[in-house]
């Protein structure tokens, strides 16, 4: 029976990559002279913590970084901003959160979307992907179709992989 897996991963070098030239950008950049400006990632990969003296520093950097990202193709959908945090000796820090994998309750709103849409194709979880599986081939690609229109309403990035017919 033909299927597909919808997944959700980030690149994890070309992360590094895109962390690294925002480093070298800020430490090279005019109005970030004197400033100590930090990007920290986690060792798992699982968060991005942004460090500066001031909130203004804090956005500039920011934006550095979102569009070194985006130059990169990590979709910016992956990216999920905390609050900023005062740390002390007027320091400010944000934490970024990565989104690796679909959550379950993400997948579940991907199979209301399908169910919803009649196209005759069901969809199961499968821990941090969903597997949908239909008759022909036509009607995964339909679905595929759906869940990139999807896309943005949902704040989630996807892959299609494991295509077989």
């Amino acid at each position: 029976m033909p299927s597909f897996d919808v997944i959700s991963k980030i690149d994890l070098a070309e992360l590094d990559n895109a962390v690294n030239q925002t480093r070298k950008e800020l430490s090279t950049r005019y109005d970030f002279q004197g400033v100590k400006a930090e990007i920290d990632i986690a060792p798992d990969h699982s968060s991005l913590t942004l460090k500066t003296n001031s909130e203004e520093k804090l956005q500039a950097a920011k934006e550095v970084l979102l569009g070194k990202l985006a130059k990169r193709g990590i979709s910016l959908r992956v990216l999920e901003f905390g609050d900023i945090e005062k740390t002390g000796l007027s320091n400010v820090k944000q934490p970024i959160k990565l989104q690796q994998g679909i959550p379950v309750e993400k997948s579940k709103e991907l199979i209301k979307v399908l169910k919803e849409s009649k196209i005759k194709v069901q969809g199961s979880i499968q821990a941090d992907q969903l597997r949908v599986t239909g008759k022909n081939r036509d009607d995964l690609q339909e679905a595929m179709a759906l869940f990139r229109k999807e896309q943005d309403r949902l704040s989630l990035d996807m892959q299609f992989t494991n295509f077989r017919d």
